[in-house]
């Protein structure tokens, strides 16, 4: 056993420890707010100002983006710290980072409760603490920061009301507001507590009536209108796209397949028609089945964990698998030891499977076997078997050995982790530069700072879709926003075609090269054009401006390179 004072000075550093990791300079890295964080805080932003989201529908139970609907929970609570910070860095990110800091210490009361074993629980802390997995999803405006504290929440208030029942209805709670905040929770959820109701169901049967109907009450209140609006609101709109079942290369691939076995039986020619066992051995179905094992088999490879990670820089730093390297040790032991030495078996079949089932919704999407968003799920139970090996070190080797072992453990862990630092804070920032979307802070201010003295203002479409980047960082008033929404607001620009536009900011592009855009463009519209449309660094060569042209400001991302160039015509 851990003795208390002990325990309580250990858990105290980690918890800082934790804190620090996931609130220090959040302003500032990631380098940049990018385009789904800033549709969170311009949401939060209007329901601030005008209790409805910036397409104008009040208080929704699903939020309607640009580019998809959106799950609300996270969304709301953004409002608080939007309103004390803005839509800044800090006023979208720190509620993430709020609920990875308190997950911290719930995690250490839910692996106390699965193994009544404190250095377990301290060890899963430990681990969690200084994942790169968790550490880079509390650091950034990602809903599944607060999607992990739920899942926790619940799952210790379930084990907690197994004898008694008086928090059941607060786990029922957290399991049912899951789906409202992150969409992988709209599967995983159902399934979780279906599960625990069946493996459970002796104990949760036995628990006095009223608990159990104050927990139906709780799913029924909470669980209904997300249920109503995934399938009747455009819930399952992200899923319709991504999903395994509506990808578009399956049919031509089925194709091809049946199009090979004629070729093998020597057919030729075009519209060859396949025979029964072609279309036994190549259909949807199968392909769908392939896909879907494929991504179970990725998002538990030793390349996802512990190589390569997600390919996405804004999910992974580049460099470092989601776990360090030497966290494999760890789990290969606690693999073992866990499932051949823990006696309960609930709690065996429990982690077996959440990871299972915590891969599911993931796997049923394309690109989703290594989608570390979509796969956090099962952040928590391979933590926890981690923690299990290394703890079980203490037992099954002897005092000098274990000394030996938990040193060298230890020295790799402080390399990993400083080399992953490193990463993060040196190289990250400009390795990630254009994924965060940097440069368009101070671009979209640069023009709030002048845009008075120009009757137009044209914002470059040439990039990413400018409207939420416009709206977000210009903090347009999200009731101006609403009534006179500017996708679909198209009218002919002279020299930039059809455009969309609110008030004097248009959306588009001028028809031409550089050195043409001054036939189209006078002293009174300001335009920001996107590097890449110029094709010359002015940054470096600013004389090689067109002359009919003046170049007001150029805008540069961490690494130096041009992101923007703001121009007026003369």
């Amino acid at each position: 056993m851990v003795g208390t004072k002990t325990k309580k000075t250990v858990l105290i550093l980690l918890f800082l420890s934790g804190a620090f990791l996931r609130l220090w300079r959040i302003s500032d890295v990631p380098v940049s707010l990018f385009g789904d964080e800033l549709d969170v805080g311009f949401h939060a932003y209007s329901i601030l100002k005008t209790g409805k989201d910036y397409y104008g529908n009040p208080w929704p139970t699903q939020f309607h983006s640009i580019a998809e609907w959106r799950t609300p929970l996270y969304l709301y609570s953004v409002v608080p710290s939007v309103r004390l910070f803005g839509i800044t860095p800090l006023g979208v990110r720190l509620p993430a980072s709020l609920f990875g800091i308190v997950t911290l210490p719930l995690l250490y009361l839910l692996v106390k409760k699965l193994t009544n074993d404190d250095r377990v629980s301290m060890a899963s802390v430990f681990v969690m603490t200084f994942s790169p997995w968790h550490i880079q999803y509390s650091r950034a405006g990602f809903e599944v920061a607060e999607l992990i504290f739920l899942l926790i929440l619940g799952l210790y208030l379930f084990l907690k009301s197994i004898s008694s029942g008086k928090w059941l209805w607060v786990s029922v709670a957290s399991f049912a507001l899951m789906p409202w905040v992150y969409s992988t929770a709209k599967l995983f959820s159902p399934l979780m507590m279906f599960f625990l109701f069946l493996v459970w169901r002796r104990e949760i049967l036995s628990l006095p009536k009223k608990y159990l109907i104050y927990a139906v009450l709780s799913l029924i209140v909470i669980g209904f209108p997300v249920a109503y609006g995934t399938f009747f609101g455009g819930g399952t709109q992200r899923f319709n796209y991504i999903s395994v079942f509506s990808d578009p290369t399956i049919e031509p691939e089925v194709g091809t397949a049946r199009q090979a076995d004629a070729r093998a039986r020597g057919e030729m020619g075009t519209g060859l028609n396949p025979t029964v066992l072609d279309k036994v051995f190549h259909n949807k179905v199968v392909f769908w089945v392939d896909n879907i094992g494929h991504n179970y088999f990725q998002a538990l490879s030793s390349d996802f964990l512990f190589n390569e990670g997600d390919p996405n820089p804004r999910h992974s730093t580049r460099g470092i698998g989601q776990f360090y390297k030497v966290e494999v040790l760890g789990l290969v032991l606690g693999l073992s030891l866990f499932f051949a030495k823990f006696k309960d078996r609930k709690i065996k079949l429990l982690v077996i499977f959440w990871i299972m089932a915590g891969v599911f919704p993931s796997a049923l999407t394309r690109d989703g076997g290594n989608h570390a968003t979509r796969l956090i799920l099962v952040l928590p139970p391979l933590v926890f078997l981690i923690a299990y090996g290394l703890s079980s070190v203490h037992e099954i080797f002897p005092k000098l050995l274990r000394f030996i072992l938990y040193t060298i453990y230890f020295i790799l862990f402080s390399l990993s982790f400083v080399f992953y630092q490193h990463n993060y804070w040196v190289h990250n920032p400009t390795d990630s530069e254009r994924w965060w979307h940097a440069g368009y802070q101070e671009a979209i201010q640069s023009v709030k700072a002048i845009d008075s003295s120009y009757d137009r203002v044209v914002i470059s479409s040439a990039g990413e879709p400018p409207w939420i980047f416009f709206a977000g960082w210009y903090e347009y008033p999200p009731d101006l926003w609403q009534k006179n929404f500017p996708i679909g607001n198209d009218i002919e620009l002279p020299g930039f075609g059809k455009v969309s536009h609110i008030d004097k900011f248009y959306f588009g592009s001028p028809s031409g090269g550089v050195y043409d855009w001054g036939k189209v463009m006078d002293k009174n519209i300001l335009y920001l054009a996107v590097a890449r449309e110029v094709n010359v660094n002015l940054i470096m060569e600013p004389g090689r401006t067109p002359n009919d042209l003046v170049l007001l400001k150029s805008i540069a991302y961490p690494s130096g390179e041009p992101a923007f160039y703001l121009f007026r015509g003369k």
